[in-house]
Order: structure tokens, then sequence, then C-alpha cells
């Protein structure tokens, strides 16, 4: 279980400094918010990993073996450009910027697929429930660092410093890979197989064992399921910013409760799983984190601060806890219910195609979150939020029934 906490910690970092500590950079630089907006588009690949995942299922270095290898590569990656990027000034040199952010992006997404992978290869399936809450937990700590600590220090040395100690916490993965994980006794050999049967297989094993029409409500399920959520949080960080707090507001009291309430939200939702099974979780879990992006709505209506005070700290504080336990509660249904539905001979094709589709629309749509706050401002856009998280929840009448609770897992 140790293991979860590492591959959580690794897979979190390089993502929340894009969603949070890259916003707070550009704003200091004085990009305006539908610039911000549109370099929120070099999330994609997040949303597309499942098209290269099967030739990381199928083809890999010798040297670590099929998934250690692929982590160190992109860990050592990841470490490089996380510093690199700060080297380049956004004002004048924003292609720059935006193209490194996406091979962040590029090689946190490649790391994603294969610890979701390892992680789902060495947990039983008794042992998946407390796995993930593990993972997602560990995943949320590792937001503190670019959502917290690091916007902390900005405030007092340059952001070239901050980015280079924000990249030097990748080394807790690159530990994790040559010391702590073991390679999971799978019987896979490399294929000389072309691609095409590499992606096809897998797809074509999950529609037979779950038939054509359920599969394709899975699918939908997925895409739609955390979209008004994952909209909502697209541009927090420069709403709080724009509400009138400072980096310092963010870094102690915005990531502080959000930490503590996904992680207590997270380890509530393990333990509630266990009593009701996924699938009533997942009616439970969706509903909290789509009631609790009404506190986005409630904030919003105040309009801009001019002087924060201990009152305004606090109205940040409950918005921030609220949004935090919805996304710790129903991340954990959804991780839980995503790897149930997976094959571990197909792990690393299968789990990526499930999170690509979750990740997909928010991130094709986050483009153009910048443009809508723009147009119509910050309380209708969190209206337009609340109401795409409805059909996600809809699709649970067809994928996950109330009175209908399946516990068993593909078997290999």
């Amino acid at each position: 279980m140790l293991i979860c906490a590492f591959t959580g910690f690794n897979s979190g970092l390089p993502l929340f400094v894009l969603l949070q500590m890259l916003p707070v950079w550009l704003t200091d630089k004085h990009l305006s918010i539908e610039l911000i907006g549109a370099v929120t588009g070099v999330m994609l690949p997040y949303g597309l990993k499942f098209l290269w995942a099967p030739l990381l299922d199928r083809y890999f270095p010798s040297f670590l073996g099929r998934r250690r290898s692929w982590m160190l590569l992109s860990q050592v990656a990841l470490l490089i450009l996380l510093y690199i990027i700060s080297l380049f000034d956004p004002l004048t040199q924003l292609g720059t910027v935006a193209n490194i952010a996406l091979l962040i992006a590029f090689f946190s997404a490649t790391q994603d697929i294969v610890l979701d992978a390892y992680r789902r290869e060495i947990l039983s399936d008794h042992e998946l429930g407390l796995g993930n809450t593990i993972h997602i937990n560990a995943y949320r700590i590792a937001g503190l660092i670019p959502g917290g600590l690091s916007l902390y220090l900005a405030a007092i040395y340059p952001w070239e410093t901050v980015f280079l100690w924000t990249a030097l916490c990748m080394l807790a993965g690159i530990f994790m890979t040559l010391f702590l994980a073991k390679e999971p006794k799978i019987n896979v050999q490399q294929s000389n197989q072309p691609f095409y049967q590499a992606f096809w297989i897998p797809l074509q094993e999950f529609f037979q064992r779950k038939g054509v029409i359920q599969a394709i409500g899975f699918l939908l399920f997925l895409f739609l399921y955390k979209f008004g959520d994952s909209f909502a949080t697209t541009l927090q960080t420069k709403f709080i910013y724009d509400m009138g707090f400072s980096k310092e507001d963010i870094a102690i009291v915005v990531k502080s409760t959000a930490l503590w309430s996904s992680i207590l939200s997270g380890l509530a939702g393990g333990m509630i799983m266990l009593k009701l099974g996924i699938n009533r979780a997942l009616w439970l879990f969706g509903l909290v984190q789509m009631v609790t992006i009404g506190g986005f709505i409630w904030l919003s209506a105040f309009g801009h601060f001019d002087v924060i005070t201990s009152a305004e700290l606090w109205k940040l504080g409950v918005v921030i806890a609220a949004e935090y336990i919805g996304v710790g509660l129903g991340t954990a249904a959804f991780v839980a219910f995503m790897a149930r539905e997976s094959n571990p001979l197909y792990t690393a094709t299968q789990l990526a195609l499930f999170t690509s589709l979750s990740a997909l629309p928010s991130k094709v749509l986050g483009i153009l979150s910048g443009y809508v706050v723009g147009a119509v401002g910050y309380y209708q856009y969190f209206w337009f939020c609340l109401f795409l998280a409805i059909p996600g929840m809809l699709c649970l009448f067809w994928v996950a029934p109330l009175k209908q609770e399946n516990n068993k897992t593909s078997s290999v």
C-alpha cells in the first residue's frame, strides 16, 4: 500500500503544476483571462492518452521491465521540463511556454497510464478500494506543493527558483521506481503485431465482455460523470485570484482546506463504499459533487473583494471545503468503478481509455473556459457548470442501478 501513496504523489504533482501553479504564474506575468483559458488546452493529452497507451502495454524498454521502464523515462522527462518552462517569458515567448507545458502534460499523462496499470496489477480485487483511496489522497497531497507551498514561495523568491524546487519533488517518483517498485509478475512479451491490433484487441475484449449496448452506456457515463465538477475547477485558482485573494491566501487557506477536505472525504468514501458498494456510492457521491458546485455560485455572487478580512477568508474556506469533499467522494467511487471494469491483461489500454474519456470534455471545453468567463462572468459560468453535472447523474440509471451491485472484476 506504500506504493499507492507514491503513485498518487507522482501522478498529482505535474498535473497540479499545470492546473494551479501555471495560471498564477501567467497571471503574475499579466496575461489576459482569455489567453490563460486558451493555455489550458495543453491539458489535452490527458484526454487523448488512450491513443498511445497500447504502445506502453506491448512495447517497452527492457532495462527495468514493462512498467518501471516507462515510469522512469516519464519521471526524468518531467523533472527536466518542470524547470525548463520557467526559463522563458510568457509575455514574449508564450508559444514556447505553451509547447513545453504541452510536453509536461504528455509525459504526465504517459506516467499516469503506467502508474494506473501498475497499481491495478499489484492490487488484488479486494484491495482496490483501499489502494485507490490511498492513491487519491496522496494525489491530493501532491497538489499542496504546486498549489500551496510553491505559491507561498513565489511571494518571496523568483519564479525560476520556485519551479526548480517544485521540479526536484519529482525525485520522489524516481526513488520509488528504482528502489521500491517491483515489476508485476504478469507474463507479457513484446509483440511484433501491427499497432492497430495493440489498440483493437483490448477494445474488442471490453465490448465482448460488456455487450455493445452496455459498453456504449458505460463509456458515455465516463464522459459525463465528472464533467460539471471538472469544468468548474478548470479556472478555480484564477477565479480565486480575481476575487481579490492573494497568493498567500491561496497557499495557506485554499490548499490546506482542500487538502484535508479531500483526504478525509476520500477516506470516508472508501469506508462508505465498503458498506454501500460502488454503485450506490456513485449515486450518493455524484449528488454531493454536483451540489457543491453551488458554493462557487454563491461566492462569485459577492463580486471582487476590495478588502480581504477574516470573514472573506471564512467564506472562501467553506466553499473550498465543500467542493473538495465532493471531489474526494466522487473521485473515490469513480476510480474504483473504472478499476473494477478493467481486465488485468489489458490494464494500461483499458484504464487509459476510461480515464481519458472522463478527462476529455473538460480538457477540450477548458480551452473555451476563459472566453466563456470573459463573456458572461464567473456567476453565470458556474451555473453552467452545475447544469453540466446533470447528464452524468442520469447515466447512472443505466450503468449503476441502485438495486444492482456488480462486485466482480474481470479475471485474467
